[in-house]
């Protein structure tokens, strides 16, 4: 029997391994053994719960006001002794965090196979986003498995004499993890989110760091205006605690009516309001992922995205922080009632899972 160890540090990446768990469990070749780092704690607990799922190991490095560095030292003083007790054949890790490239570091030095979910994403730029763009690079270089969603993402690593026999199209598996929700969970109720809330309403999600100072009073003041030229819309905007994200935007939108102001919203919360939203004005690289599963335009806060196969189908679009683009996009959106009567989600078909513990069994 092989034994996988899967490494997850923060809610998104409990979200995306998820479904690779519970498929490898299904899996009498294999002993799994499911590593949380604790990059993210009451986030991550929500995430697990949502799937019954139960670490086995909880490196618990979380510390107030941590540093990209202070991660990246406590994974490397926390994860070895683990991977010493469990000796595993490989370790997966999965998208683009510190937690993520530090294991593949940790793994790569002690000569433990990675496998990489959700490789090949490429912004081409370093500072955007930041740190993820030089995290899946990184990671990208010590991997043995590459399971890349899309088929860009498999020529991206290809254009990086990335290994052609190391690089596997399987899917998003966060497509996956949404139609295991579906199955599970009631989607509607977005009024007991907040009882202001009503339709129709447009879901706003925006937090990169990159967009601090002047990027987030530019959206700021587009989203003011656009809330006022559009009073028929609601304006639904879970606000990241930050103070860089907070302070601009209770500065520029509370006294807006229409606005609806609340605190940062569990994943399954989140879902209700991207499922029933008109669409969608967000940086979030996963929201862009998520979308098409709902058919829901995204208005994307952001000069480059590494997720282009929804903005090459007209489903998502790229505007920056530009006051006058942002203003223009929603316009548009608005004006052509634009809803994607899409069947497949582009950046997977909810068997991301199946295929990668496939590979596995095979290579392994």
């Amino acid at each position: 029997m092989k034994t996988i160890l899967i490494i997850a540090g923060t809610r998104p990446e409990i979200i995306k391994t998820a479904p690779v768990i519970i498929e490898l469990r299904k899996n009498s070749d294999f002993k799994t053994v499911y590593c949380l780092t604790g990059q993210h704690i009451t986030m991550a607990q929500e995430a697990l719960s949502i799937f019954n799922l139960v670490p086995d190991e909880d490196l618990n490095i979380m510390r107030p006001n941590q540093t990209l560095n202070m991660i990246a030292e406590s994974v490397f003083a926390k994860l070895p002794p683990v991977l010493e007790q469990h000796k595993p054949d490989v370790v997966l890790v999965q998208g683009d965090t510190t937690t993520a490239a530090m294991a593949a570091l940790a793994c790569f030095n002690m000569k433990i196979p990675v496998g990489h979910i959700e490789a090949g994403l490429r912004s081409f730029n370093m500072n955007a986003p930041y740190p993820e763009e030089c995290n899946r690079r990184l990671i990208s270089v010590v991997s043995k498995y590459n399971f890349c969603p899309t088929d860009i993402a498999k020529q991206n690593l290809l254009r990086e004499a990335v290994p052609a026999d190391s690089i596997y199209v399987t899917g998003n598996t966060v497509v996956d993890a949404l139609m295991l929700i579906k199955g599970k969970y009631n989607l509607d109720n977005y009024n007991e989110i907040d009882e202001r809330i009503r339709k129709p309403f447009v879901l706003i999600t925006a937090h990169r760091r990159e967009s601090f100072g002047k990027g987030f009073e530019n959206i700021c003041e587009a989203l003011k205006l656009i809330a006022l030229k559009y009073p028929e819309y609601q304006y639904v905007y879970p606000v990241h605690l930050n103070p860089n994200v907070k302070e601009p935007v209770y500065k520029y939108l509370s006294d807006l009516k229409n606005i609806v102001l609340i605190p940062p919203l569990p994943y399954l919360k989140l879902l209700v309001l991207l499922k029933n939203c008109e669409f969608v004005i967000t940086d979030s690289g996963g929201i862009q992922e998520e979308a098409p599963s709902f058919r829901k335009h995204c208005i994307v806060l952001r000069e480059v995205t590494e997720r282009m196969e929804s903005v090459n189908m007209g489903m998502s679009e790229l505007v920056g922080t530009d006051v006058e683009k942002i203003i223009k996009s929603v316009e548009r959106t608005i004006k052509n009632n634009i809803n994607h009567n899409v069947t497949k989600n582009p950046y997977g078909d909810g068997h991301a899972s199946k295929r990668i513990v496939d590979i596995l069994r095979k290579n392994v």
